[in-house]
């Protein structure tokens, strides 16, 4: 895809823009545009574009500052808190620092951790921060040390599985409602767990529609996720196990997914309600640190296809944090 604006920004315009799909359903390359400057509107319309239709994009050898990744992000709308109980970067309100990797000396509960992840950074299928009842549109992850083997991230599109589902099953999902909260997919590490604790502490718990009608379009997402979904409303306990996996089954299809193999100064940026995601845990035992850092583009209650929002259970919005602030 190709722009056709003759407007530059620092070097990169919509007419210098190239985006190559990445994977047979989902996800693109893009080349020729600089996100540490500040986008043409364009070239921010034709990253735009690009997004919706690809839901995640990736940049190479972008290499942000914590200033330019957001300033980038806030170009794509309001800016999310970084998480609703960890400290942000300091002097950075919007950056989340996630380093994995196993270090020297860790005690017990940090092994435990290092293989389930922490409170923010789950083992397993997820969307970000889904126990919110306005959870973030849209994800910008920058990898600023990377291992030498493994530490691939990868993503699969609800909407695609979605539209593959039988029409029945569609017809019969589109009613429902599923309850989201924290560390559903995690197994704790006794009484004194610090991740569970955290979560306990947050007090986030929605309900939100199973499928989600997209912002802008007609396209519907599958909405729920193995680590925040703990159960289907309108079932029954047995009833809403099978369908989850089910459904957990079908939308992480290999043939639904696009990996990507990191490199520093890499960015990814990816549509929050339309796709899931799943942290490597392949380069733990390398001894090798893995630091990635992670801004988020502030969200709204989801919509279901009867119209039905996201309804907060517990635990306030997951506020929009002023400008100012940065």
């Amino acid at each position: 895809m190709t722009g056709n604006s003759d407007r530059s920004d620092a070097g990169s315009s919509a007419r210098n823009l190239v985006v190559t799909p990445a994977a047979g359903y989902f996800g693109a390359h893009v080349s020729g545009v600089r996100l540490g400057s500040p986008l043409a509107p364009t070239t921010l319309d034709a990253l735009r574009t690009a997004l919706d239709q690809h839901r995640v994009l990736f940049f190479r050898r972008q290499f942000l500052s914590h200033t330019e990744q957001t300033a980038f992000a806030g170009q794509l709308g309001p800016l999310a808190p970084a998480h609703p109980w960890q400290e942000p970067v300091a002097q950075h309100p919007f950056v989340h620092r996630l380093v994995t990797g196993r270090q020297q000396s860790v005690s017990g509960e940090e092994e435990h951790r290092a293989r389930w992840r922490s409170p923010d950074y789950l083992s397993g299928w997820h969307a970000d921060i889904t126990a919110a009842v306005d959870p973030p549109s849209y994800g910008i992850l920058r990898a600023e040390k990377v291992p030498s083997r493994g530490g691939d991230t990868t993503w699969a599109d609800t909407v695609t599985a979605y539209e593959q589902l039988s029409e029945p099953l569609r017809r019969f999902l589109d009613g429902l409602t599923a309850e989201h909260r924290y560390l559903v997919g995690y197994v704790p590490f006794g009484v004194t767990d610090h991740a569970l604790r955290t979560a306990t502490a947050a007090g986030l718990v929605t309900h939100h529609p199973v499928v989600r009608v997209l912002p802008g379009e007609e396209r519907r997402a599958l909405f729920v996720n193995p680590a925040f979904t703990s159960h289907i409303n309108e079932l029954s306990p047995p009833e809403s196990r099978r369908i989850l996996d089910l459904v957990f089954t079908h939308m992480t299809r290999p043939e639904f997914t696009v990996r990507h193999r990191w490199e520093a100064g890499d960015v990814a940026v990816w549509d929050n309600r339309a796709t899931v995601h799943i942290a490597p845990e392949d380069h733990e035992h390398l001894g090798e640190v893995r630091a990635m850092y992670r801004v988020f583009v502030a969200g709204s209650p989801a919509t279901g296809p009867g119209g039905r929002t996201s309804t907060a259970v517990c635990g306030a919005r997951y506020q929009v944090v002023p400008q100012a602030a940065s």
